[in-house]
């Protein structure tokens, strides 16, 4: 039996997560309902149901548990300290005491780190590429999600060397979106840190920049298929579907504090023509050559 723990619901897990997972799973021959079952514990975008959660799971002594946040693994790794741990997305696991070190993590945790720091100015960059006259950024960020300090001050550091003045806007819950546009000071772009509760709430942020007319970027796709502007991040299913491999690992003896901690090798660009057409941005073709999708 594995557990599987994320911050978020089923239904915005389900094509990013849930689906890639099983399917790893599957390719080294686990299939749930026939070899394997997965126990999955969603807390619905409420942080503090984690440690119920991961306690849970813990008392129903699966073989391992997944889980697809740092947040979520650091409730596991509180909730038990033999289980072994397999996390799909953290985005500084030393600094943030999930392992001690990236190629030796010691312990009963390892995983993929996704760099959401480290790239966090590679964002910013491209964003400037695309809005030249970037002079006020807007970082707009869940100030309860554990690692958006994390990425708000890598973020910050690039712009103070781009001399780009910052702005953010800090939310802890849906109903504080709607207010922080509203009491903002004209900015020139919009930086969006990433959580369960942006997820979650990712057509209102969307619908909310188009109205003030700000370029945006994400660090994964699905917020340019949703209208934003930009995204620069790893490709979300394949880090699940790798995330499967390390369980099969584990499940065939391996010891996870032996496994190194991988980090994505491949990172996505993508681009919504539409939106930076509606926003009135000139894209130059050698930039659009340089993404991996455009949307028109």
């Amino acid at each position: 039996m594995i557990g599987f723990l994320s911050p978020q619901s089923a239904e915005i897990d389900y094509k990013n997560v849930t689906v890639p997972f099983l399917q790893g799973l599957k390719e080294t021959g686990y299939v749930e309902g026939q070899n394997v079952t997965v126990e999955h514990r969603w807390a619905e975008n409420q942080y503090d149901r984690l440690p119920a959660l991961a306690a849970d799971l813990v008392r129903r002594r699966v073989a391992v548990i997944v889980t697809s946040a740092t947040a979520a693994a650091l409730a596991a790794k509180l909730a038990t300290m033999t289980i072994p741990i397999v996390f799909a997305l953290a985005v500084d696991p030393v600094g943030g005491g999930l392992v001690a070190s990236l190629a030796r993590p010691g312990g009963n945790v390892t995983g993929l780190s996704f760099q959401g720091t480290d790239s966090a100015g590679k964002r910013l960059e491209l964003l400037r590429e695309v809005v030249p006259r970037l002079r006020r950024l807007a970082i707009i960020a869940d100030v309860g999600f554990p690692q958006a300090e994390l990425e708000m001050g890598e973020v910050q550091a690039t712009a103070r060397t781009l001399g780009i003045e910052v702005a953010p806007l800090e939310i802890r819950r849906a109903e504080d979106i709607a207010p922080v546009f509203e009491a903002q000071a004209r900015v020139d772009a919009l930086y969006v840190v990433v959580n369960a509760l942006v997820v979650a709430n990712r057509t209102r942020v969307i619908t909310l920049a188009l109205g003030a007319r700000l370029p945006t970027i994400f660090n994964t796709r699905e917020f340019v298929h949703a209208g934003g502007l930009m995204s620069y991040g790893p490709n979300y299913p394949d880090l699940f579907r790798r995330t499967a491999e390390l369980v099969d690992k584990i499940l065939r003896g391996t010891n996870p504090g032996d496994i190194p901690v991988e980090q994505p090798t491949k990172f996505e660009f993508v681009l919504n023509l539409t939106t930076a057409k509606a926003l009135g941005l000139v894209i130059p073709e050698s930039f659009l050559l340089r993404a991996d999708e455009v949307i028109e």
